[in-house]
Protein backbone atom coordinates (compact mmCIF):
# COMPACT_ATOMS: atom_id res chain seq x y z
CA UNK A 1 0.00 0.00 0.00
CA UNK A 2 1.37 3.42 -0.95
CA UNK A 3 2.23 6.27 1.41
CA UNK A 4 -0.74 8.35 0.27
CA UNK A 5 -3.11 5.40 0.66
CA UNK A 6 -1.95 4.88 4.23
CA UNK A 7 -2.44 8.55 4.99
CA UNK A 8 -6.06 8.31 3.85
CA UNK A 9 -7.00 5.61 6.35
CA UNK A 10 -8.97 7.05 9.30
CA UNK A 11 -8.72 5.57 12.78
CA UNK A 12 -12.48 5.70 13.43
CA UNK A 13 -14.00 5.07 10.02
CA UNK A 14 -16.93 3.14 11.48
CA UNK A 15 -18.26 6.29 13.15
CA UNK A 16 -18.85 8.15 9.89
CA UNK A 17 -21.89 7.97 7.57
CA UNK A 18 -21.54 5.61 4.64
CA UNK A 19 -21.38 8.36 1.98
CA UNK A 20 -18.45 9.96 3.84
CA UNK A 21 -16.18 7.05 2.93
CA UNK A 22 -15.44 9.12 -0.18
CA UNK A 23 -13.43 11.56 1.93
CA UNK A 24 -11.14 8.72 3.03
CA UNK A 25 -10.35 7.48 -0.47
CA UNK A 26 -6.81 7.93 -1.81
CA UNK A 27 -6.57 11.16 -3.80
CA UNK A 28 -6.41 9.39 -7.16
CA UNK A 29 -9.64 7.52 -6.38
CA UNK A 30 -11.26 10.77 -5.28
CA UNK A 31 -10.43 12.29 -8.67
CA UNK A 32 -11.81 9.24 -10.49
CA UNK A 33 -14.96 9.45 -8.38
CA UNK A 34 -15.27 13.16 -9.19
CA UNK A 35 -14.78 12.53 -12.91
CA UNK A 36 -17.30 9.69 -12.85
CA UNK A 37 -19.83 11.95 -11.14
CA UNK A 38 -19.33 14.66 -13.77
CA UNK A 39 -19.86 12.17 -16.60
CA UNK A 40 -22.95 10.73 -14.92
CA UNK A 41 -24.49 14.18 -14.49
CA UNK A 42 -23.78 15.07 -18.13
CA UNK A 43 -25.66 12.04 -19.44
CA UNK A 44 -28.43 12.22 -16.84
CA UNK A 45 -29.01 15.87 -17.76
CA UNK A 46 -29.13 14.91 -21.44
CA UNK A 47 -31.67 12.14 -20.81
CA UNK A 48 -33.86 14.40 -18.66
CA UNK A 49 -33.72 17.04 -21.40
CA UNK A 50 -34.99 14.55 -23.96
CA UNK A 51 -37.61 13.30 -21.52
CA UNK A 52 -38.97 16.80 -21.01
CA UNK A 53 -38.86 17.62 -24.73
CA UNK A 54 -40.24 14.40 -26.21
CA UNK A 55 -41.93 12.50 -23.37
CA UNK A 56 -41.53 8.85 -22.41
CA UNK A 57 -42.56 7.55 -25.81
CA UNK A 58 -39.92 9.25 -27.96
CA UNK A 59 -37.11 9.91 -25.45
CA UNK A 60 -35.53 6.50 -26.03
CA UNK A 61 -35.32 6.92 -29.80
CA UNK A 62 -34.05 10.48 -29.57
CA UNK A 63 -31.41 9.34 -27.10
CA UNK A 64 -29.49 7.51 -29.82
CA UNK A 65 -29.78 10.48 -32.20
CA UNK A 66 -28.28 12.80 -29.61
CA UNK A 67 -25.74 10.44 -28.05
CA UNK A 68 -22.83 10.79 -30.49
CA UNK A 69 -22.82 14.57 -31.05
CA UNK A 70 -23.35 15.31 -27.37
CA UNK A 71 -20.66 12.80 -26.34
CA UNK A 72 -18.10 14.66 -28.44
CA UNK A 73 -19.11 17.88 -26.70
CA UNK A 74 -18.92 16.20 -23.28
CA UNK A 75 -15.35 15.10 -23.99
CA UNK A 76 -14.35 18.69 -24.75
CA UNK A 77 -16.13 19.90 -21.62
CA UNK A 78 -14.20 17.48 -19.42
CA UNK A 79 -10.94 18.80 -20.88
CA UNK A 80 -12.11 22.35 -20.13
CA UNK A 81 -12.89 21.34 -16.54
CA UNK A 82 -9.42 19.84 -16.23
CA UNK A 83 -7.72 22.95 -17.63
CA UNK A 84 -9.71 25.06 -15.15
CA UNK A 85 -8.31 22.97 -12.25
CA UNK A 86 -11.72 21.58 -11.33
CA UNK A 87 -10.07 18.21 -10.63
CA UNK A 88 -7.45 19.75 -8.35
CA UNK A 89 -8.47 18.55 -4.90
CA UNK A 90 -6.35 21.24 -3.26
CA UNK A 91 -8.70 23.83 -4.78
CA UNK A 92 -11.93 22.00 -3.96
CA UNK A 93 -13.11 24.70 -1.58
CA UNK A 94 -16.50 26.41 -1.69
CA UNK A 95 -15.34 29.99 -2.13
CA UNK A 96 -15.73 32.74 -4.70
CA UNK A 97 -12.69 31.60 -6.71
CA UNK A 98 -14.12 28.12 -7.07
CA UNK A 99 -17.49 29.48 -8.19
CA UNK A 100 -15.75 31.79 -10.67
CA UNK A 101 -13.67 28.96 -12.16
CA UNK A 102 -16.74 26.73 -12.40
CA UNK A 103 -18.92 29.42 -13.96
CA UNK A 104 -16.23 30.38 -16.48
CA UNK A 105 -15.73 26.73 -17.45
CA UNK A 106 -19.44 26.23 -17.96
CA UNK A 107 -19.68 29.43 -20.02
CA UNK A 108 -16.82 28.38 -22.31
CA UNK A 109 -18.22 24.86 -22.64
CA UNK A 110 -21.74 26.06 -23.47
CA UNK A 111 -20.39 28.59 -25.98
CA UNK A 112 -18.39 25.86 -27.74
CA UNK A 113 -21.43 23.57 -27.72
CA UNK A 114 -23.61 26.18 -29.42
CA UNK A 115 -20.88 26.91 -31.96
CA UNK A 116 -20.46 23.21 -32.67
CA UNK A 117 -24.16 22.55 -33.23
CA UNK A 118 -24.93 25.70 -35.20
CA UNK A 119 -21.85 25.59 -37.46
CA UNK A 120 -21.85 21.85 -38.14
CA UNK A 121 -24.25 21.06 -41.01
CA UNK A 122 -23.76 17.33 -40.52
CA UNK A 123 -25.83 17.38 -37.33
CA UNK A 124 -29.44 16.73 -38.19
CA UNK A 125 -30.97 17.17 -34.73
CA UNK A 126 -32.60 20.43 -33.69
CA UNK A 127 -30.38 21.51 -30.83
CA UNK A 128 -31.64 25.06 -30.27
CA UNK A 129 -34.21 24.41 -27.57
CA UNK A 130 -32.63 21.11 -26.54
CA UNK A 131 -29.27 22.73 -25.93
CA UNK A 132 -30.72 25.64 -23.96
CA UNK A 133 -32.67 23.25 -21.76
CA UNK A 134 -29.72 20.89 -21.34
CA UNK A 135 -27.29 23.72 -20.51
CA UNK A 136 -29.55 25.13 -17.80
CA UNK A 137 -30.27 21.72 -16.29
CA UNK A 138 -26.64 20.58 -16.30
CA UNK A 139 -25.25 23.88 -14.96
CA UNK A 140 -27.59 23.75 -11.96
CA UNK A 141 -26.95 20.06 -11.24
CA UNK A 142 -23.19 20.48 -11.73
CA UNK A 143 -22.95 23.36 -9.25
CA UNK A 144 -24.98 21.47 -6.64
CA UNK A 145 -22.90 18.30 -7.13
CA UNK A 146 -19.56 20.09 -6.93
CA UNK A 147 -20.50 22.18 -3.89
CA UNK A 148 -21.71 19.02 -2.14
CA UNK A 149 -18.46 17.22 -2.95
CA UNK A 150 -16.37 20.14 -1.66
CA UNK A 151 -18.43 20.35 1.53
CA UNK A 152 -17.99 16.62 2.09
CA UNK A 153 -14.21 16.93 1.82
CA UNK A 154 -14.16 19.92 4.14
CA UNK A 155 -16.32 18.35 6.85
CA UNK A 156 -15.05 14.78 6.75
CA UNK A 157 -11.50 14.98 5.38
CA UNK A 158 -9.33 12.98 7.78
CA UNK A 159 -6.73 15.01 9.65
CA UNK A 160 -3.43 13.22 9.18
CA UNK A 161 -1.33 14.02 12.21
CA UNK A 162 2.38 14.22 11.53
CA UNK A 163 5.55 14.45 13.61
CA UNK A 164 8.51 16.30 12.13
CA UNK A 165 11.83 14.93 13.35
CA UNK A 166 14.88 17.10 12.71
CA UNK A 167 15.44 20.78 12.07
CA UNK A 168 16.80 23.08 9.42
CA UNK A 169 15.36 25.68 7.08
CA UNK A 170 13.60 23.08 4.96
CA UNK A 171 11.64 21.86 7.98
CA UNK A 172 10.60 25.43 8.72
CA UNK A 173 9.51 25.88 5.11
CA UNK A 174 7.43 22.71 5.32
CA UNK A 175 5.64 23.94 8.43
CA UNK A 176 4.83 27.19 6.63
CA UNK A 177 3.49 25.27 3.63
CA UNK A 178 1.26 23.11 5.84
CA UNK A 179 0.03 26.16 7.73
CA UNK A 180 -0.86 27.89 4.45
CA UNK A 181 -2.61 24.79 3.07
CA UNK A 182 -4.90 23.44 5.82
CA UNK A 183 -7.11 21.83 3.16
CA UNK A 184 -4.40 19.21 2.61
CA UNK A 185 -5.38 17.68 5.94
CA UNK A 186 -1.88 17.46 7.49
CA UNK A 187 -1.64 18.60 11.11
CA UNK A 188 1.81 18.88 12.77
CA UNK A 189 1.41 17.78 16.39
CA UNK A 190 5.06 17.12 17.24
CA UNK A 191 8.23 18.84 16.12
CA UNK A 192 11.69 17.77 17.23
CA UNK A 193 14.81 19.81 16.46
CA UNK A 194 18.41 19.81 17.62
CA UNK A 195 19.93 16.99 15.59
CA UNK A 196 22.10 19.28 13.50
CA UNK A 197 25.05 19.04 15.94
CA UNK A 198 24.95 15.31 16.40
CA UNK A 199 23.17 12.78 18.60
CA UNK A 200 21.30 13.87 21.69
CA UNK A 201 18.41 12.31 23.53
CA UNK A 202 16.96 15.48 25.02
CA UNK A 203 15.86 17.86 22.30
CA UNK A 204 14.35 21.34 22.41
CA UNK A 205 11.37 22.34 20.33
CA UNK A 206 13.30 24.37 17.82
CA UNK A 207 10.90 24.88 14.94
CA UNK A 208 7.51 25.68 16.36
CA UNK A 209 6.30 28.50 18.54
CA UNK A 210 6.60 27.40 22.18
CA UNK A 211 3.23 29.04 22.79
CA UNK A 212 1.50 26.84 20.24
CA UNK A 213 -0.67 24.43 22.29
CA UNK A 214 -1.27 22.13 19.33
CA UNK A 215 2.37 21.12 18.86
CA UNK A 216 3.89 18.96 21.56
CA UNK A 217 7.37 19.03 23.07
CA UNK A 218 9.42 15.85 23.31
CA UNK A 219 12.32 15.65 25.78
CA UNK A 220 13.18 11.97 25.45
CA UNK A 221 13.15 9.74 22.36
CA UNK A 222 12.02 6.77 24.43
CA UNK A 223 8.67 8.52 24.86
CA UNK A 224 8.13 8.76 21.10
CA UNK A 225 6.21 5.47 20.56
CA UNK A 226 3.81 6.23 23.42
CA UNK A 227 3.20 9.74 22.11
CA UNK A 228 2.64 8.45 18.57
CA UNK A 229 0.04 6.02 19.90
CA UNK A 230 -1.63 8.56 22.19
CA UNK A 231 -1.86 11.33 19.58
CA UNK A 232 -2.70 8.87 16.74
CA UNK A 233 0.16 10.25 14.66
CA UNK A 234 -0.04 8.71 11.20
CA UNK A 235 3.26 9.89 9.73
CA UNK A 236 6.79 10.56 10.94
CA UNK A 237 8.58 12.98 8.62
CA UNK A 238 12.33 12.47 8.97
CA UNK A 239 14.54 15.49 8.44
CA UNK A 240 17.21 13.83 10.55
CA UNK A 241 19.14 10.71 9.55
CA UNK A 242 18.35 7.86 11.97
CA UNK A 243 21.75 6.36 11.18
CA UNK A 244 23.35 9.24 13.06
CA UNK A 245 21.35 8.69 16.24
CA UNK A 246 20.97 5.23 17.83
CA UNK A 247 18.35 6.61 20.24
CA UNK A 248 16.24 7.93 17.38
CA UNK A 249 16.72 4.71 15.43
CA UNK A 250 15.52 2.61 18.38
CA UNK A 251 12.51 4.88 18.91
CA UNK A 252 11.49 4.64 15.25
CA UNK A 253 11.90 0.87 15.32
CA UNK A 254 9.57 0.74 18.33
CA UNK A 255 6.94 2.60 16.25
CA UNK A 256 6.76 -0.16 13.63
CA UNK A 257 3.91 -2.08 15.35
CA UNK A 258 1.86 1.14 15.33
CA UNK A 259 1.65 1.00 11.52
CA UNK A 260 3.10 4.49 11.26
CA UNK A 261 4.32 5.85 7.94
CA UNK A 262 7.97 6.88 7.69
CA UNK A 263 8.90 9.35 4.98
CA UNK A 264 11.96 11.47 4.29
CA UNK A 265 11.48 15.20 4.61
CA UNK A 266 12.65 15.80 1.02
CA UNK A 267 10.08 13.35 -0.37
CA UNK A 268 7.27 14.75 1.77
CA UNK A 269 8.18 18.31 0.78
CA UNK A 270 8.15 17.25 -2.88
CA UNK A 271 4.66 15.76 -2.56
CA UNK A 272 3.30 18.86 -0.82
CA UNK A 273 4.90 21.56 -2.99
CA UNK A 274 5.76 20.00 -6.36
CA UNK A 275 9.38 21.12 -5.87
CA UNK A 276 12.65 19.33 -5.14
CA UNK A 277 14.41 20.98 -2.17
CA UNK A 278 18.02 21.78 -3.03
CA UNK A 279 19.12 21.61 0.61
CA UNK A 280 18.07 17.98 0.89
CA UNK A 281 19.63 16.45 -2.24
CA UNK A 282 23.11 15.48 -3.34
CA UNK A 283 24.73 13.57 -6.19
CA UNK A 284 23.35 10.31 -4.84
CA UNK A 285 19.84 11.71 -5.34
CA UNK A 286 20.53 12.17 -9.05
CA UNK A 287 21.93 8.65 -9.35
CA UNK A 288 18.84 7.20 -7.65
CA UNK A 289 16.22 9.22 -9.53
CA UNK A 290 17.53 9.99 -13.01
CA UNK A 291 18.16 6.64 -14.62
CA UNK A 292 17.81 7.29 -18.36
CA UNK A 293 17.37 3.57 -19.03
CA UNK A 294 13.94 3.74 -17.40
CA UNK A 295 13.01 6.79 -19.53
CA UNK A 296 14.03 5.43 -22.96
CA UNK A 297 10.50 4.53 -24.07
CA UNK A 298 9.19 7.86 -22.77
CA UNK A 299 11.91 9.80 -24.63
CA UNK A 300 11.01 8.08 -27.91
CA UNK A 301 7.30 8.75 -27.38
CA UNK A 302 7.98 12.35 -26.34
CA UNK A 303 9.94 13.03 -29.52
CA UNK A 304 7.13 11.46 -31.54
CA UNK A 305 4.38 13.67 -30.15
CA UNK A 306 6.69 16.71 -30.23
CA UNK A 307 7.08 16.24 -33.99
CA UNK A 308 3.39 15.53 -34.51
CA UNK A 309 2.19 18.54 -32.52
CA UNK A 310 4.80 20.83 -34.08
CA UNK A 311 3.79 19.84 -37.62
CA UNK A 312 0.09 20.27 -36.82
CA UNK A 313 0.73 23.68 -35.24
CA UNK A 314 2.89 24.79 -38.15
CA UNK A 315 0.30 23.68 -40.71
CA UNK A 316 -2.47 25.45 -38.82
CA UNK A 317 -0.64 28.74 -38.24
CA UNK A 318 1.59 29.38 -41.28
CA UNK A 319 -0.75 32.07 -42.70
CA UNK A 320 -0.42 33.92 -39.38
CA UNK A 321 3.38 33.73 -39.69
CA UNK A 322 3.28 35.55 -43.01
CA UNK A 323 0.87 38.20 -41.73
CA UNK A 324 2.78 38.81 -38.48
CA UNK A 325 6.14 38.98 -40.26
CA UNK A 326 4.77 41.62 -42.64
CA UNK A 327 3.24 43.67 -39.82
CA UNK A 328 6.45 43.56 -37.78
CA UNK A 329 8.52 44.88 -40.69
CA UNK A 330 5.94 47.57 -41.45
CA UNK A 331 5.96 48.89 -37.89
CA UNK A 332 9.73 49.11 -37.39
CA UNK A 333 12.94 48.52 -39.27
CA UNK A 334 14.73 45.23 -38.90
CA UNK A 335 14.12 41.51 -39.41
CA UNK A 336 10.82 39.88 -38.54
CA UNK A 337 12.51 37.25 -36.42
CA UNK A 338 14.71 37.63 -33.36
CA UNK A 339 17.45 35.06 -32.73
CA UNK A 340 18.83 34.56 -29.23
CA UNK A 341 21.64 32.20 -28.27
CA UNK A 342 20.51 29.69 -25.67
CA UNK A 343 21.99 26.65 -23.99
CA UNK A 344 20.23 23.34 -24.52
CA UNK A 345 20.57 19.67 -23.70
CA UNK A 346 24.13 18.52 -22.97
CA UNK A 347 25.41 22.13 -23.01
CA UNK A 348 24.77 22.57 -26.74
CA UNK A 349 24.15 26.13 -27.88
CA UNK A 350 21.39 26.92 -30.36
CA UNK A 351 19.49 29.88 -31.76
CA UNK A 352 16.09 30.39 -30.14
CA UNK A 353 13.58 31.76 -32.67
CA UNK A 354 11.02 34.42 -31.80
CA UNK A 355 9.05 37.09 -33.57
CA UNK A 356 10.77 40.42 -32.95
CA UNK A 357 8.83 42.53 -30.47
CA UNK A 358 11.30 45.40 -29.88
CA UNK A 359 12.85 48.14 -31.95
CA UNK A 360 16.45 47.49 -32.82
CA UNK A 361 18.71 49.81 -30.82
CA UNK A 362 22.38 49.52 -31.78
CA UNK A 363 23.62 51.06 -28.54
CA UNK A 364 21.14 49.44 -26.17
CA UNK A 365 21.54 45.71 -25.49
CA UNK A 366 20.20 45.81 -21.93
CA UNK A 367 17.66 43.18 -20.75
CA UNK A 368 13.97 43.84 -21.23
CA UNK A 369 12.38 45.93 -18.46
CA UNK A 370 8.78 46.41 -17.37
CA UNK A 371 7.07 48.89 -19.71
CA UNK A 372 10.22 48.92 -21.84
CA UNK A 373 9.87 51.77 -24.38
CA UNK A 374 11.67 49.67 -26.99
CA UNK A 375 8.70 47.28 -27.20
CA UNK A 376 6.49 48.11 -30.18
CA UNK A 377 2.70 48.28 -30.06
CA UNK A 378 2.46 45.05 -32.04
CA UNK A 379 5.19 43.61 -29.83
CA UNK A 380 3.09 44.18 -26.71
CA UNK A 381 0.23 42.26 -28.28
CA UNK A 382 2.56 39.44 -29.32
CA UNK A 383 3.99 39.20 -25.81
CA UNK A 384 0.59 39.25 -24.11
CA UNK A 385 -0.71 36.53 -26.41
CA UNK A 386 2.60 34.59 -26.43
CA UNK A 387 2.48 34.62 -30.23
CA UNK A 388 6.06 35.90 -30.25
CA UNK A 389 7.11 32.39 -29.17
CA UNK A 390 5.34 30.68 -32.06
CA UNK A 391 8.58 30.34 -34.12
CA UNK A 392 9.95 28.02 -31.44
CA UNK A 393 8.06 25.35 -33.35
CA UNK A 394 11.12 25.39 -35.63
CA UNK A 395 13.39 24.68 -32.65
CA UNK A 396 11.15 21.74 -31.73
CA UNK A 397 11.22 20.35 -35.28
CA UNK A 398 15.03 20.62 -35.31
CA UNK A 399 15.22 18.66 -32.07
CA UNK A 400 16.75 21.54 -30.09
CA UNK A 401 13.70 21.95 -27.88
CA UNK A 402 10.61 20.11 -26.73
CA UNK A 403 7.13 21.41 -26.03
CA UNK A 404 7.68 20.72 -22.31
CA UNK A 405 10.88 21.13 -20.35
CA UNK A 406 12.95 23.69 -18.42
CA UNK A 407 13.01 27.08 -20.13
CA UNK A 408 16.29 27.66 -22.05
CA UNK A 409 18.64 30.35 -20.73
CA UNK A 410 21.51 32.33 -22.24
CA UNK A 411 24.95 30.61 -22.01
CA UNK A 412 26.53 33.42 -20.00
CA UNK A 413 23.64 33.38 -17.54
CA UNK A 414 23.88 29.61 -17.10
CA UNK A 415 27.63 29.91 -16.45
CA UNK A 416 27.06 32.60 -13.84
CA UNK A 417 24.21 30.79 -12.06
CA UNK A 418 25.97 27.41 -12.12
CA UNK A 419 28.81 28.95 -10.10
CA UNK A 420 26.39 30.09 -7.40
CA UNK A 421 23.60 27.50 -7.34
CA UNK A 422 24.30 23.79 -6.83
CA UNK A 423 23.06 21.42 -9.55
CA UNK A 424 21.97 24.27 -11.82
CA UNK A 425 23.60 22.64 -14.86
CA UNK A 426 21.70 19.41 -14.22
CA UNK A 427 18.62 21.01 -15.76
CA UNK A 428 20.53 20.63 -19.05
CA UNK A 429 20.24 16.84 -18.83
CA UNK A 430 17.03 17.11 -20.88
CA UNK A 431 15.88 19.32 -23.74
CA UNK A 432 14.57 22.76 -22.82
CA UNK A 433 10.89 23.41 -23.41
CA UNK A 434 8.54 26.05 -24.73
CA UNK A 435 6.68 25.67 -21.42
CA UNK A 436 7.33 23.79 -18.22
CA UNK A 437 6.30 22.78 -14.72
CA UNK A 438 7.51 26.11 -13.34
CA UNK A 439 5.38 28.10 -15.79
CA UNK A 440 2.13 26.55 -14.48
CA UNK A 441 3.07 26.65 -10.79
CA UNK A 442 0.99 29.76 -10.18
CA UNK A 443 3.97 31.60 -8.70
CA UNK A 444 5.50 34.71 -10.20
CA UNK A 445 9.28 34.36 -10.41
CA UNK A 446 11.50 37.38 -10.92
CA UNK A 447 15.10 37.11 -12.19
CA UNK A 448 16.33 37.33 -8.57
CA UNK A 449 18.68 34.76 -7.06
CA UNK A 450 16.00 33.46 -4.66
CA UNK A 451 13.40 33.03 -7.39
CA UNK A 452 15.95 31.35 -9.66
CA UNK A 453 16.42 28.71 -6.96
CA UNK A 454 12.64 28.19 -6.83
CA UNK A 455 12.52 27.77 -10.61
CA UNK A 456 15.32 25.22 -10.42
CA UNK A 457 13.40 23.29 -7.76
CA UNK A 458 10.42 23.06 -10.12
CA UNK A 459 12.70 22.04 -13.00
CA UNK A 460 14.23 19.25 -10.92
CA UNK A 461 10.75 18.01 -10.03
CA UNK A 462 9.94 17.74 -13.74
CA UNK A 463 13.32 16.11 -14.39
CA UNK A 464 12.51 13.40 -11.87
CA UNK A 465 8.79 12.90 -12.60
CA UNK A 466 8.52 13.60 -16.33
CA UNK A 467 5.95 11.45 -18.08
CA UNK A 468 3.37 11.60 -20.87
CA UNK A 469 0.65 12.40 -18.33
CA UNK A 470 2.68 15.23 -16.78
CA UNK A 471 3.50 16.66 -20.22
CA UNK A 472 -0.16 16.63 -21.24
CA UNK A 473 -1.13 18.26 -17.95
CA UNK A 474 1.47 21.02 -18.40
CA UNK A 475 0.40 21.71 -22.00
CA UNK A 476 -3.28 21.99 -21.03
CA UNK A 477 -2.52 24.16 -18.00
CA UNK A 478 -0.29 26.39 -20.14
CA UNK A 479 -3.19 27.02 -22.50
CA UNK A 480 -5.34 27.99 -19.52
CA UNK A 481 -2.59 30.23 -18.09
CA UNK A 482 -2.13 32.10 -21.37
CA UNK A 483 -5.89 32.61 -21.75
CA UNK A 484 -6.47 33.72 -18.15
CA UNK A 485 -3.33 35.77 -17.54
CA UNK A 486 -2.88 37.28 -20.96
CA UNK A 487 0.73 36.22 -21.37
CA UNK A 488 3.45 38.49 -20.00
Amino acid sequence: MSFWQNLSKPNNLESFPLFCYIAFMPNNLKKIFLLTGDIAILYIALYLTLLLRYGWGQAGGEWFNHLLPFSSIFFVWLIIFYIADLYNLHLAINNWKFFQRTANSLAVGILLAFSYFYLNPAISIAPKRNLFLFAAMFALAFLVWRRSFNALLKNYLPKNKIALIGGGELAKDLLKELSAKPHLGFVPVLVIAGLENGEQDTLPLGLADDKDPDIARLDDFSALPALVKKEKISTLVLAADPRQSPALRDALFACLPLKTNFVRLANFYEMITGKIPLDAINRIWFLENLSEGEKHAFNVLKRTYDLFLALVLLAATWPAWILLAALIKLESRGPAFFLSRRLGKDNREFNLYKFRTMREEKNDRSPTRNNDPRITRLGRFLRRSRLDELPQVVNILKGEMSFVGPRPERPELVKNLAEKIPFYRERLLIKPGATGWDQISGEYHSPSYEDTIKKLQYDLYYLKNRSVYLDLSIILKTIATVISNGGR
